[in-house]
């Protein structure tokens, strides 16, 4: 299974990383738009974001993609490695 996590704090994102390789997932993380993220995002098996860490412009692009792609998208207020692990457990029991 591959995630994408955009938002976050740049300095949990190995923690992040991590947390994805335990429950058996391949992850990419975004804390900063650099570039386009569209051509970045690839085809992931879910999209986590991390709402108050983001910009709502980013937000919006990453979310689009997501909507023309057809992938599951997973928002999360907080950006802890404990609501990580919450929602790849739940994403991942809906997935397979």
């Amino acid at each position: 299974m591959s995630v994408v996590i955009v938002g976050g704090n740049e300095r949990m994102a190995t923690q992040y990383e991590t947390v994805c390789k335990e429950h058996g997932c391949r992850a990419k993380v975004f804390t900063k738009e650099n570039g386009s993220l569209k051509k970045k995002l690839g085809s992931p098996d879910l999209l986590i974001l991390f709402i108050s860490t983001v910009s709502h412009k980013m937000v919006l692009s990453v979310t689009q993609e997501a909507k023309r792609n057809n992938i599951p998208v997973a928002r999360i207020h907080t950006s802890s490695v404990t609501a990580l692990r919450a929602a790849l457990a739940e994403h991942h029991s809906r997935l397979f």
